[in-house]
C-alpha cells in the first residue's frame, strides 16, 4: 500500500510504532517535539508498523497521541497490528487515553484483516520445502 501511494507521487514514512515514540521522547527532552510533530504532521501516508506490541509508558503514549491528534481527519495513517483492540489498553496503559487514540485511528476508517497467518513462516516453510526437493 506504501509502495502504491509512493509510486503516485505522495509522501510516505514507515516506522515502527516503538522507533516513532523513541525518537518523539528523544525529540521532548531536546525541545524538538513540536518540529518532530509537525514533520509527521506533513507525510500523506504514515505507516506504522508493530502496533501494539510494546507496552507503552504513559508519556510514550500520549506523544504517540499527538501525533494520531495532528494527522486526524488530514491526512492517512496505516497501523499494523495482530493485537485486537480489546488488548491495546495493555499497550497504552490508560484506559481513556486507549479510547481516545482508538478513536482517532478509527475514525473514517477502511480496516483490513488480513489473516493471522504470517508470511514469514509460510517462506520458511516454502524455504524448507525447496531444500528437500
Amino acid at each position: 500500500m506504501g509502495t502504491a501511494i509512493a509510486e503516485a507521487g505522495l509522501t510516505v514514512r514507515y516506522i515502527t510504532t516503538s522507533a516513532l515514540v523513541n525518537e518523539l521522547a528523544e525529540a521532548d527532552a531536546g525541545r524538538r517535539l513540536s518540529s518532530v510533530i509537525a514533520r509527521y504532521s506533513k507525510v500523506d501516508l504514515l505507516c506504522l508498523d508493530e502496533f501494539g506490541y510494546l507496552n507503552l509508558d504513559k508519556k510514550g503514549a500520549k506523544l504517540l497521541f499527538q501525533i494520531f491528534t495532528e494527522r486526524e481527519e488530514c491526512k492517512a495513517t496505516a497501523v499494523a497490528t495482530n493485537s485486537p483492540f480489546a488488548e491495546w489498553d495493555k499497550t497504552f496503559g490508560d484506559p481513556m487515553l486507549c479510547a481516545a487514540i482508538a478513536d482517532r485511528i478509527t475514525f473514517r476508517c477502511t480496516l483490513i484483516q488480513t489473516g493471522t497467518d504470517s508470511y514469514r513462516y509460510q517462506a520458511t516453510q516454502d524455504e524448507r520445502q525447496a531444500k528437500k526437493r
